[in-house]
Order: C-alpha cells, then sequence, then structure tokens
C-alpha cells in the first residue's frame, strides 16, 4: 500500500511523505504506483521550474518526501492539484492509497 502524509501549517501544505508500493501488479505493470509517481514528479518538476527554491525533495524506490519552502498563488495551486489527483486515485484504489492528513 502507497501512503502519504499531508502535513499542514498555517492552513498550508507544508510536508508530503509518499511511501511504499502499491502492489496492485507485479512490477513494471503497476498501473496505480505509475500514476503516483508520474503525478508527484511531473508536480515536483514544474515547481522547480518555476522558483529552483519553492521545494526541497528526496526520493528512493517507493519514498518521496516534498518540504514546501514558500508559497504563492501558483505554487498552491501546483500543490492542491497534485493532492486533488492523489485524492482521486486513493478513491478509485481505496486498497492500494491512502492518504493520512
Amino acid at each position: 500500500m502507497i501512503k502519504i502524509t499531508v502535513k499542514q501549517k498555517e492552513e498550508k501544505n507544508h510536508y508530503i511523505k509518499v511511501e511504499g508500493h502499491a502492489g496492485y501488479a507485479e512490477e513494471g505493470y503497476d498501473i496505480v504506483c505509475a500514476s503516483v509517481s508520474c503525478i508527484c514528479i511531473t508536480t515536483i518538476n514544474a515547481l522547480i521550474s518555476i522558483d529552483e527554491e519553492c521545494v526541497v525533495y528526496s526520493e528512493d524506490d517507493g519514498f518521496l518526501e516534498l518540504g514546501i519552502m514558500k508559497h504563492d498563488r501558483i505554487i498552491d495551486i501546483l500543490i492542491d492539484n497534485m493532492l486533488s489527483l492523489l485524492t482521486g486515485l486513493a478513491n478509485d484504489y481505496p486498497e492500494y492509497i491512502k492518504i493520512l492528513r
């Protein structure tokens, strides 16, 4: 199961951790894991293209940790969009993704 932890500070998202593997299918064919990875990495790349200092992150196999260091309208929209997409996946695949807030 993929567990996504979201922490807020002053009503803004400031920390997101994604850990684990979905286990939906064997490695290389797991559309749930691939979707989560794609959503997260695409969002991080967009954020970095806007402002290299707005996030800090580390990633490893089955692990992503994201700290949001700056907030503005666009950064917050991108983070909210990422969480909305992940929530949609969690609703569609509740046995494979859990979001903890």
